[in-house]
């Protein structure tokens, strides 16, 4: 038989994993027709058929899987003992990083600097969104690592808690000197989903603050800027607003809620690759700046 090379396996493994051999590609940093030529010839070897169409997803025939389960844990060992053995100096990859906004702005700015300084071959995609479509992400095998607000229960992940932060309901002083909530306020908040709205609807719904309007933004940054700007409340994370508080550019309104924002690093439980799994090793001993969980 001819040379079956780890670069085979490890294609049939990423076009499984996603789905479609553009997106294989994408992930190996080559192209479809280059991904298209690597299962050719893998065929062409073993005479037998890899994969089979369903609808716009190309998925493993049953001896294609059988040969997937049976040769991932030998890439993968290989691998892990390649890195070991150079103390992981040459680790290399594009590692998808996706992560909240509050996680962003505490945390990950120093898991960044440590993966460059340590792991200088690795280079990561990062990219910021809501927690319920970066488990989505995750899930898909378009993400490798995320940074959820939790807690998150799926049997598909595998978690490890990093902290977690209090809130504050702030409005800016002009509104406070005004009353604050004697009278509705306008309220702001994440979109539906988030911990930040529904720690908002808790708080009407146990006989709060009664809202003149509940409007939604996805962008933290923009919810402190708007109420900074005299335009109504919000439930925020203490650790974002903990400048604007010194300074008196934002207060609080009104006693801090009892529940706080937890936060995990999560991966897929199935994660094999040894780069993502010393990456998701480091980020289990991060802290988000705030309460310990």
């Amino acid at each position: 038989m001819k040379r079956i090379a780890l670069f085979h396996l490890e294609t049939l493994m990423w076009i499984d994993r996603l789905g479609t051999f553009a997106g294989a590609a994408q992930r190996l940093n080559t192209t479809q027709p280059a991904i298209s030529a690597r299962v050719r010839e893998i065929e062409e070897q073993l005479g037998v058929p890899l994969f089979q169409r369903d609808g716009r997803r190309m998925v493993l025939t049953a001896r294609g899987r059988r040969l997937v389960e049976a040769a991932e844990p030998l890439r993968q060992g290989l691998e892990q003992v390649l890195l070991e053995a150079s103390d992981f100096a040459g680790a290399t990859g594009n590692v998808r990083i996706g992560s909240g906004e509050i996680a962003a702005a505490t945390c990950l700015p120093g898991f960044i600097a440590a993966v460059e300084r340590e792991r200088p071959g690795v280079t990561m995609e990062i990219e910021l969104d809501l927690t319920a479509r970066l488990l989505q992400q995750l899930l898909a095998g378009t993400r490798d690592i995320v940074f959820l607000a939790g807690p998150v229960a799926s049997p598909g992940i595998r978690i490890a808690p990093i902290g977690a932060v209090e809130l504050v309901w702030a409005a800016s002083p002009a509104v406070a000197a005004a009353g604050g909530f004697s009278s509705p306020l306008p309220v702001w908040s994440l979109p539906d989903h988030s911990p930040l709205h529904a720690v908002t609807l808790a708080a009407f719904a146990a006989g709060g603050p009664t809202p003149l309007s509940l409007n939604t933004c996805n962008n933290v940054r923009t919810l402190i800027e708007i109420v900074s700007c005299g335009q109504g409340a919000a439930v925020l994370p203490e650790t974002m607003v903990r400048g604007e508080l010194a300074r008196g550019t934002l207060v609080e309104i009104l006693p801090r809620p009892t529940r706080r924002i937890h936060f995990e690093a999560a991966i897929r439980s199935r994660e094999r690759e040894a780069v993502v799994l010393d990456l998701f090793g480091r980020a289990a001993q991060l802290s988000i700046d705030g309460v310990p969980s």
